[in-house]
Order: structure tokens, then sequence, then C-alpha cells
């Protein structure tokens, strides 16, 4: 398996996993259990896995996000709702919005969960306390739960050696906002909404990467810039590749889920831009 397929295989691995934050049964489970609003949502129900952290480590962990706005959510999480609470919450709000959304994940889960957990099994844990706080949950026995619980544990694993990969190249959260979204020509409107950072933010992040010839001043990406993010690109690919390794056809993986990701792409309740990275493609 060349390292590139990992990122194939991730575009059938993600959509599984992101109907926590746009589907409106997870939406509104969030609020069910009792987190005050959608980011609070989204912080206390990404960081559940690994118990009732601070807001220093979900800074550390999500990295792109504007430090005040997981301040604002964080630590109050969790006097409204239990880590242990919004977890069977999630788990339960994700499963029914997939089998809404597509209906044959109830055949298809029987025979990809188990290969998704293999490749779980095999993966490495160091540097990554995301994945290994979503690995070491217990496997659900609807297999539909377990097919978006290891679908989520590996979406955080290339995340994780993704940034491991920025930090090493001393790229910030907002510059990797920025140069995501210029390299990608759209997007940039959306870090304010989706990231926290504001308009001033952006313009001094837009000067530090023209610094290092990676954009121009206008913004856009020069070729320099694109070069650079298509290095960070396959080096993910190359920390993300190897536990897939361990399925004797990673094509059939990506040939069963690829039904129901389409299905969530095509619902209508993914936005394009988005955060993830995703395409219509």
């Amino acid at each position: 398996m060349e390292d590139s397929y990992a990122r194939t295989l991730w575009t059938a691995i993600e959509p599984v996993h992101v109907v926590t934050y746009f589907s409106p049964e997870c939406v509104q489970a969030h609020k069910d259990v009792g987190l005050k609003g959608y980011w609070m949502g989204y912080f206390g129900g990404r960081a559940a896995p690994m118990g009732p952290v601070s807001a220093g480590v979900i800074d550390a962990t999500f990295y792109g996000f504007e430090p005040e706005r997981v301040r604002r959510a964080v630590p109050d999480a969790w006097s409204f709702a239990s880590p242990r609470d919004i977890l069977r919450t999630r788990e339960a709000a994700a499963v029914q919005a997939l089998r809404r959304l597509a209906p044959a994940v109830d055949d298809i889960a029987p025979k990809a969960a188990p290969l998704l957990r293999e490749v779980v099994e095999a993966a490495e844990g160091p540097g990554r306390p995301l994945f290994c706080a979503n690995r070491d949950l217990p496997v659900p026995d609807d297999a539909v739960a377990a097919l978006w619980l290891a679908a989520t544990a590996l979406r955080e694993h290339r995340g994780e050696g993704h940034l491991m990969i920025l930090t090493a190249e001393g790229v910030s959260g907002p510059e990797a906002n920025v140069l995501s979204a210029a390299v990608a020509g759209d997007g940039f409107d959306l870090i304010p909404l989706s990231r926290g950072w504001t308009a001033e933010d952006l313009r001094a992040t837009v000067a530090r990467l023209a610094g290092r010839g990676l954009l121009n001043a206008d913004g856009t990406a020069t070729e320099e810039g694109r070069a650079f993010r298509r290095r960070i690109e396959d080096r993910t690919d190359a920390l993300a590749a190897p536990p897939y390794r361990v399925l004797d056809d990673p094509e059939e993986l990506f040939a069963l889920l690829e039904p129901v990701a389409r299905a969530v792409m095509d619902s209508g309740e993914i936005p394009f831009p988005n955060p993830m990275g995703l395409s219509r493609d």
C-alpha cells in the first residue's frame, strides 16, 4: 500500500465521524445532556474521551482554535455534564444520524467495523492523546457504534500526526488554517467562524506567512507555499499509513465505507468548504 492511499481511506473514514459535529441529532444531543451552546458541545464532546481535562489540554490537542474560544467552554462544560454522560449521548446520537443518512450502514458495519478495529489496534499511540483516549474506550456491541468509534479514533490518529508535522515545521494553529485556505483557494472566510480568530489575527498571520515566502501579501499562496503544503500532506500520509498495512486488502475497506461516506457527503448536512478539508469530489 502506497502512503498516499492513507488519504484515500481518510476520505471514507472522516465522513463517518463528522456527523458528530453537523447532524441535528448530534447537535441536539449535546444540548440534551446539559452542554450550553454549539461550541461547548463541540469541545466537551470531542474532549470527553480524555476525561474532564483543562482548557490548556484542549488548546494543545485541538491546536487550531483561538484560546479564548476554548476557555469560554471549558472547564464549565464539566460542571454541566460528566464526560461519561457526554460519551454515552454522543455515541448514540452519531449512530442515529448514520442510520438516518446511510441506511445501508447496518449491512456494512458488521464487515467494516472489525477491519477498522484491526487498524486501530495496530496504530502507534505515542504523541497521540486523542487517538489513545478513543482507542481505549470499550468497543460497543452495536456494529454501527463500533464503526463510528473506530473511525473516530483513526481520524484523530491522522490528525495528531498532522499536528506533529506542523509543530516540527514551526506552523502555528492560525498559520495552518490560513495556509490551508490559501492553497485551497476558499475557506478563508470560514476561519473566524470555525476557529475563532479575528480579522486582525488573520492579517497578522498572513504577514508572518508572507515573511516566510509561503503567501503573497494579498494572502494568496506562492508556489513555495503550495509545495510546502504538499510536503506536509505527504508526510501526514506517511505517518497515517502504517497501521492500514495490517489489512490484507485496504481497498476492500474503502469499498465498504465509500457508500456510507458518500451518503453523508451528499446529505446536505456537511458544509463546503469545511474545516476538515473534505471536498465534494
